[in-house]
């Protein structure tokens, strides 16, 4: 075909006809702006906005007659965009089998005037298009005929930006690259009042597709060249525009989709034209964004419809919101793109309360964000000025709100005003209450300090002091402080403005406060004592448990009868110590409970309190005392002050002939009777528990949950606890005396041992008497061979042999020689013994017989191996895998 073309355009092959793209001159069976159109005219379709600007009030009755209405958000509007006679039309036509009026080739001219609109004629299900697309034809732009005006060109492709899911633009191969010819000039004009206008930020409002469609490719430059020169155009575009404050560093990826197609040359190529276009209308269906496909499928192949880009507008609402989008661009006036007249109040009552509350937030955040530091850092503090600036801030906000939107609908005023002020109430009474609770706080913690400073004060001074004035003075001037703090932020108009409750609460808390001081300085005071306490205690008690493991010469440990007072009177030590150490602090804590001028019954609750403290500590120093690995040492000194030492403290050197069994035997069973004598808490005279229960006494009638509340129960004493006075006196229980005895015993045994070794490494002289038997029984073979001369001979040749040996210092190597022979011989001996028993049937038998014998006494023998004396118990016997060496405690 290219052939036949000639340079000045002589043999252009004709026109082909489509039926699907009629060659019209103008839209007929369109109903136009301006006439009462009939239910014929609207057959292809309506002008939505005529050449003059005017929007055609007809759009909802041809939305209805499309059966659009009923669609709900199940519809589609797409827009084309272009330069003019560049086949736009005829691409809607061949697409959707519209009936757009398309230029003729005799006569160049401006055929789509204003921006018209028709619904899909080919429908959704057959040619796998999605259902109910409506697709606006824009006036082109760069006509002759506006010539240089190009007003109506900017503000039609603003409304089709405006309104539309997919704008298709539709530019040819030549042109890009191209500043006017691609159109870039008016793409920025558009990019910069849509941002003005319409969009608010990239997270709220519906990104839009711009689908470019290159016209007549000739393919000598790849599609995937072409589209990147049009985004790096874009981008520089956008980069050069003028954005809104806080726009400045968007992109413009945040608000548009790219997607290009190329298509052949209609006139030249029409077959291929065809089938291009028809594979391009397959991809006008419904689709989403599958994040795990990304990159695996064709883009040439993927959906345009993606639900980001519908503008989610009701299809019975898109009429007045187009004509409000119309507007908006015409006048410049504020955009609320509403439905209907209400909707129209509601969208535009919400614009101007967000609004509103730009200016309510700048005052009101900053004391929020005050309250919430102040509140995180568990300090909440009265906020100064805090009254003034909310009554401000909701008078404002209010006036604000019925200046701009009173004119809107009565109805949709009234409740969105309610709303907004149900909005800034809940906020401004979030800061009340804060205030409020603040107040209260403070108020509570500066009437406790300043009743701590003026007792404090007049303790100082030394000088008499009335505590219930000093109480109502500061509940006076803290009332009379919280009630002005109060009165400095009652918010003019606002119902929740009152603080009589919060008062009356504040009052209270005083009351419970100023009723728990007195005892809180008592508790103060009582603590002070009870640390006195625990320092006596800890070191008397613990030079008492001390003297269990000193001092005792092993001749004398008796294993009945009468022992040593320094274990015999073991507790009763401890408890004179105890009962003189807390009558020491009773007194101070009287003493010191005068200067606070306390009732007798405080005192009486306070003394009480002592004695129970006083006993928690006695009782905890006792159990660290008897811990397993303080009482284990304890009585391996105390076993080992008996056993290693005479009566005169003098270190024991083992001898055979000691009754080194006798002096074990006597020195463990001493020790072992400590163990019931520790285990309970008795008085040698009674033998019986303290009266624990007679010396803390009843609790005094004046004593609260708050006094009880940090003792621990005692048993004996707190009858409810189920727990006896004997069971409150028991150190150790019988299973663990029981355990502290046999491990008692093994580490006896350890030094049991190591006495009995120490004994026996001793002996290591030879007795005289063995060299005189020896001679005596080896007589009669020495005189044989002093009579033999063969024998004698025999001896004196080795005598000689062995001295000569033992002068060149042969001993060793004729030694590993011989061993080297002796091992080789024994191997090639085994060697030929297995060869001639592998050669039979009842040698192989036996020698797997030999092996499994073989591998059982070696078993036994290695367990004969391991058992060594360390590993003997005190019987003799081998110990078992649960006891414990505790020879190094």
């Amino acid at each position: 075909m290219a052939s036949t073309l000639k340079a000045n355009g002589n043999g252009r092959p004709s026109n082909i006809k489509h039926p699907s793209a009629p060659s019209l001159m103008m839209n007929s069976h369109f109903a136009s702006v301006g006439e009462d159109a009939s239910q014929e005219a609207y057959e292809h379709g309506i002008q939505v906005i005529d050449e003059d600007k005017v929007f055609n009030e007809s759009l909802y009755t041809y939305l209805n007659l499309e059966k659009i209405i009923p669609a709900g958000f199940n519809y589609h509007l797409i827009s084309v965009f272009g330069s003019q006679s560049t086949g736009k039309s005829t691409l809607l036509n061949y697409l959707f089998g519209t009936h757009f009026g398309v230029m003729a080739e005799q006569d160049r001219r401006q055929t789509t005037k204003g921006i018209w609109m028709s619904k899909n004629k080919r429908g959704g299900s057959g040619k796998g298009m999605a259902e109910n697309i409506l697709v606006m034809d824009v006036e082109g732009t760069d006509g002759r005929e506006r010539g240089e005006d190009q007003d109506f060109e900017r503000k039609s492709a603003l409304f089709a930006l405006a309104t539309s899911e997919v704008l298709i633009v539709n530019i040819w191969e030549h042109q890009v690259g191209l500043y006017q010819g691609a159109n870039m000039g008016l793409l920025k004009t558009v990019f910069e009042v849509n941002l003005q206008l319409f969009v608010k930020d990239s997270k709220t409002i519906p990104k839009s597709l711009l689908f470019f469609v290159i016209r007549d490719h000739l393919g000598t430059t790849p599609l995937r060249n072409l589209q990147n020169t049009i985004l790096q155009d874009l981008s520089r575009l956008w980069s050069s525009i003028s954005k809104p404050n806080g726009l400045d560093n968007s992109k413009i990826e945040d608000y548009f989709d790219f997607a290009f197609v190329a298509l052949p040359h209609k006139i030249l190529q029409p077959e291929r034209f065809e089938a291009e276009v028809e594979k391009l209308s397959t991809r006008f269906r419904e689709g989403y964004n599958d994040r795990k496909k990304s990159g695996l499928l064709d883009e040439a192949e993927l959906p345009v419809f993606l639900p980001q880009y519908h503008r989610r507008i009701p299809a019975d609402g898109f009429a007045v919101y187009a004509e409000g989008v119309w507007d908006q661009i015409v006048n410049n006036k504020d955009l609320d793109l509403p439905t209907q007249q209400e909707l129209l109040a509601q969208f535009r009552c919400d614009e101007i309360s967000r609004e509103v509350l730009v200016t309510f937030d700048e005052k009101i955040t900053p004391l929020e964000d005050k309250q919430a530091e102040d509140a995180k850092m568990g300090k909440p503090t009265v906020i100064p000025g805090l009254g003034t600036a909310m009554n401000a801030a909701r008078a404002n906000v209010m006036k604000d709100f019925e200046t701009n939107a009173s004119r809107y609908h009565k109805g949709v005023y009234t409740r969105k005003r309610a709303e907004l002020e149900s909005k800034v109430d809940s906020r401004l009474k979030a800061l009340f209450q804060k205030q409020l609770s603040a107040a209260h706080k403070s108020g509570v913690d500066n009437f406790s300090n300043a009743v701590i400073s003026a007792v404090k004060s007049g303790q100082k001074k030394g000088a008499t002091y009335d505590f219930a004035q000093i109480v109502e003075s500061e509940k006076k001037e803290a009332l009379a402080k919280f009630e002005s703090e109060a009165q400095a932020i009652m918010v003019e108009g606002a119902p929740w403005s009152n603080f009589k409750q919060e008062q009356k609460l504040f009052q209270k808390d005083l009351d419970e406060v100023s009723s728990r001081l007195r005892k809180e300085e008592m508790r103060r005071l009582a603590t002070r004592v009870e640390r006195w306490v625990r320092s006596r205690l800890d070191e008397s008690i613990g030079l008492e448990f001390n003297k269990i493991g000193t001092g005792r010469g092993g001749a004398g440990a008796p294993e009945h009868g009468e022992r040593p007072p320094s274990e015999k009177n073991l507790w009763d030590r401890v408890w004179t110590i105890f009962t003189e150490t807390v009558e020491d602090s009773e007194k101070r804590f009287t003493d010191r409970a005068q200067s606070f001028d306390a009732s007798p019954e405080e005192v009486e609750v306070g003394l009480w309190r002592l004695r129970r403290k006083s006993w928690g500590v006695l009782r905890a120093k006792i159990d660290e005392e008897v811990m397993e690995g303080n009482i284990l040492l304890k009585l391996r000194e105390n076993f080992e002050d008996k056993f290693r030492y005479d009566e005169h403290g003098v270190p024991r050197i083992w001898r055979p002939t000691d009754d080194i069994e006798g002096l074990y035997t006597k020195a463990r069973e001493s020790t072992i009777t400590l163990i019931p004598l520790l285990s309970r808490f008795r008085l040698v005279a009674t033998s019986a528990p303290p009266p624990l229960d007679a010396w803390i006494g009843n609790a005094p009638p004046s004593v609260t949950s708050a006094d009880e509340e940090d003792l621990a129960p005692i048993g004996g004493v707190d009858e409810d606890e189920g727990k006896s006075l004997e069971e409150e006196m028991t150190i150790l229980t019988d299973a663990k005396q029981a355990d502290l005895s046999v491990r008692f015993k093994k580490t006896a045994d350890g030094v049991y041992v190591e006495a009995k070794r120490s004994a026996i490494g001793g002996m290591t002289q030879v007795p005289l008497y063995f060299y005189a038997l020896l001679l005596a029984l080896g007589w009669n073979e020495i005189v044989a061979v002093l009579r033999n001369p063969i024998y004698f001979l025999f001896l004196i040749l080795l005598g000689i042999g062995a001295y000569v040996t033992y002068t060149l210092n042969l001993w060793g190597p004729m030694a590993r020689m011989a061993n080297a022979a002796s091992q080789q011989a024994l191997e090639v001996g085994k060697e030929r013994l297995r060869e001639f028993l592998e050669s039979s049937d009842t040698g192989r038998q036996a020698m797997a017989m030999s092996g499994r014998q073989g591998r059982a006494s070696g078993s036994r023998q290695k367990e004969y191996d391991e058992i060594s004396m360390d590993m003997l118990n005190g019987d003799g016997k081998k110990k078992q895998k649960g006891d414990d060496d505790i020879d190094d405690i």
